[in-house]
């Protein structure tokens, strides 16, 4: 298993006398930097602590320990290429400029096992509009693909890879637990087992429901013996 990597996030907090904006924008600030830290794992520490400048804004360290799982390696060509898709796609398809809302911010592409390579766009709206990884999966599934062997999102305006949300890891363990995924770690851009991304997760299918816990569905299928 892999070691743990310190990582340090600093997110700047006003104090409750500011006006109402600054809180806004430093929470804003905070979510960023909790979106763009690329957590792939549970074992997640964090050591918090607080300090005032001269100015009175509070400034709070987070020394992040995350864990990569044993399934990580540097991506292959084609993986490479794919992520060069999804970022041709937001870019071409974005609506928002940096700092902007937008519907359309997240462009992802999938690889199928024959090598054909798909994309889409996330699909923005409260009431819970597709992330872009879905929108791929489901454009492959439209032009003949079945099995899918890599995935990857980039953001708009040049925010680069970033790790799949929560209900996108729930499908993925479900339905292609050893399709990788390129994620951002602090070595860089890795490669994962999808599967590992949802630790100890139960299968869960139309038919049957949540399945028990099944061991082989975290078999990386580069390294079977």
């Amino acid at each position: 298993m892999a070691a743990g990597v310190a990582q340090v996030v600093s997110v700047v907090c006003y104090p409750p006398d500011h006006a109402v904006s600054r809180p806004a924008a430093a929470l804003r600030n905070i979510c960023y930097c909790l979106r763009d830290c690329p957590s792939t794992g549970p074992r997640i520490s964090l050591a918090v602590s607080y300090a005032l400048n001269e100015g009175g804004v509070r400034t709070a360290r987070r020394e992040v320990s995350m864990y990569v799982p044993p399934s990580a390696r540097p991506l292959n060509a084609e993986e490479r290429e794919l992520v060069e898709l999804a970022r041709r796609t937001i870019d071409a398809n974005a609506d928002s400029g940096p700092d902007e809302d937008g519907i359309h911010t997240m462009g992802a592409a999938v690889m199928a096992a024959d090598f054909r390579m798909f994309s889409g766009v996330n699909l923005f709206h409260f009431t819970g509009g597709p992330c872009a990884e879905l929108v791929a999966l489901g454009a492959a599934r439209a032009q003949g693909a079945r099995q899918m062997e890599c995935i990857v999102a980039v953001g708009s305006d040049g925010r680069g890879v970033t790790g799949p949300c929560g209900r996108d890891r729930q499908v993925f363990a479900d339905y292609y637990p050893t399709m990788r995924v390129v994620v951002p770690t602090p070595d860089g851009l890795r490669s994962v087992v999808a599967a590992d991304l949802l630790p100890l997760h139960q299968k869960w299918t139309l038919e049957a429901g949540t399945a028990a816990f099944d061991a082989s569905s975290h078999n990386d299928p580069e390294h079977r013996t």
